[in-house]
C-alpha cells in the first residue's frame, strides 16, 4: 500500500523577527603615545611640538620650531628610550588597561575598547576608521588623563573629532573630560602609597611628593584648570589615606625651555627633603601608565638626585596601571556616560562642573548643567 502523500505546507510569509542585536558600544582610550623604537623618537617629538596646543604659533613657525626642538632633543631622548629597552612601554600598558576595562563592562552590551594615541601610533585617523568599521551604536571617549588640560585632553579630543569626521563615523558620542577625584582612581593611588610609606618608614617620617607633569605658568594663568585639578587629586588621596599629620606636597616635573613653569618643581622638593633629612615617597599623580617620565625621570634621575642631596630613602610609587579599583572606576565613568540623558556631549567624571568659574579652559559650562 502506498504511503499517503504529505500535505503541502504553505511558506511562512511572516517569519519570526530576528533577535535584536545587542547594543554595540565603542570606548576609545586616549593617551599621548610614545616612540616604539629609537628611529621613531625624532618624529614623535616633531609631532608633539607641532601641536598648536603645545606651541601656539602660526603653522609655518610652529613647524619650524618643532623641527628645531626635535632635532636638538633627539639624541638625549634616544638615550632615555634606550634605558627603556629601545621604546616606550606606554602602548602595551594602555592596551592592557583596554582589555581589563572590556572585562569590567561585560554586562553593558557588546563592548570593544580601542586605544588612540596623540603623537605616535595608533593615531586617531586609523582608530576612527577601525571604530567605524566595527559599526558601534554609541561611542564613549575616555582620555587617560585624570586631570583636564587644554594641552592634553582638549588636544586629543579635538584631534579625534577631526579624524572621526574624516572617517565618516556618525555614531553618537560622549566625552569624559576629567575625573581627578574619582573614588576608584583615588583608592588605587592610596593603596600604592601605603606600600611606599611602609617601605620608607624605617628611615624616618616620610614626605609624600605628588608629582605631576608641569605646564608653563602662562598656560595656567590663561585659565587652564590642570593645576587646580592635580591639587584636587592630591587632596582627595590624602583624605583617603587617613594619616594624621601626613607630610605631603604637590609638585611638578619635566620642565623644558626657558619659560617659567608652575611649581614647586619636584627636583626642588627633593633637594628640600635632603636638607630636612627626610625620606621621600614620589607619587606620579597625573600619570596612569608607566612611561619615560616615571621609569626614567623619577626612577633614575630623581633617585640619583635624592642620593646626591642626602635624602635618607627614596621610593617611587608605581602608576595605577590595571589596579582593580582604577579599572572599576573607569568602568563606572563609561556607564555614567551611557545612561546620562541630559547635558552636552562632554561630561565631568562628577557629572557636574568641578572647576571654579575663573578656569576658562574648562569645557563645562559655568552653570554646571
Amino acid at each position: 500500500m502506498s504511503p499517503l502523500p504529505l500535505p503541502e505546507i504553505a511558506p511562512d510569509t511572516q517569519a519570526a523577527p530576528k533577535a535584536a542585536r545587542a547594543r554595540r558600544i565603542a570606548v576609545v582610550l586616549f593617551n599621548l603615545g610614545g616612540p616604539d623604537r629609537l628611529e621613531a623618537v625624532r618624529p614623535f617629538l616633531y609631532n608633539l611640538f607641532r601641536d598648536p596646543a603645545i606651541i601656539g604659533l602660526p603653522a609655518p613657525f610652529r613647524q619650524l620650531v618643532a623641527h628645531l626642538i626635535s632635532s636638538r632633543r633627539d639624541k638625549v631622548a634616544q638615550g632615555i628610550y634606550q634605558t627603556l629597552g629601545g621604546g616606550s612601554p606606554l602602548l602595551p600598558n594602555t592596551l592592557a588597561q583596554a582589555r581589563a576595562l572590556e572585562q569590567q563592562l561585560w554586562d553593558a552590551g557588546t563592548v570593544r575598547v580601542f586605544v588612540s594615541m596623540r603623537y605616535w601610533h595608533p593615531f586617531s585617523d586609523a582608530v576612527a576608521h577601525d571604530v567605524k568599521d566595527w559599526e558601534p551604536d554609541e561611542v564613549v571617549l575616555l582620555p587617560l588623563y585624570p586631570q583636564f588640560s587644554t594641552t592634553t585632553t582638549a588636544s586629543s579630543l579635538k584631534d579625534w573629532q577631526r579624524a572621526a569626521k574624516a572617517a565618516g563615523l556618525t555614531a553618537p558620542s560622549r566625552s569624559i573630560c576629567c575625573y581627578p577625584d574619582e573614588p576608584g582612581f583615588v583608592a588605587a593611588v592610596a593603596k600604592l602609597i601605603r606600600a611606599g610609606l611602609e617601605d620608607a618608614a624605617p628611615h624616618g617620617k616620610p614626605r609624600v611628593l605628588f608629582s605631576a607633569h608641569g605646564l608653563p605658568e602662562k598656560v595656567v594663568k590663561g585659565g587652564d584648570p590642570y593645576q587646580f585639578q592635580c591639587e584636587r587629586t592630591a587632596q582627595a588621596v590624602v583624605k583617603s589615606l587617613r594619616i594624621e599629620k601626613l607630610d605631603w606636597v604637590s609638585c611638578y616635573q619635566s620642565r623644558v625651555g626657558p619659560m617659567k613653569w608652575i611649581g614647586p618643581s619636584t627636583d626642588e622638593e627633593i633637594r628640600r627633603a635632603g636638607q630636612d633629612r627626610v625620606p621621600v615617597v614620589v607619587v606620579p599623580i597625573a600619570f596612569v601608565s608607566e612611561h619615560s617620565e616615571t621609569l626614567v625621570e623619577i626612577e633614575h634621575e630623581y633617585r640619583h638626585l635624592a642620593k646626591a642631596v642626602g635624602v635618607p630613602h627614596f621610593v617611587r610609587v608605581p602608576t595605577v596601571g590595571v589596579e582593580p579599583a582604577f579599572i572599576l572606576g573607569l568602568a563606572g565613568l563609561v556607564r555614567q556616560a551611557l545612561i546620562r540623558t541630559s547635558g552636552g556631549p562632554v561630561m565631568c567624571g562628577t557629572g557636574l562642573r568641578l572647576c571654579p568659574a575663573g578656569k576658562a579652559g574648562c569645557p563645562q559650562p559655568a552653570s554646571g548643567a
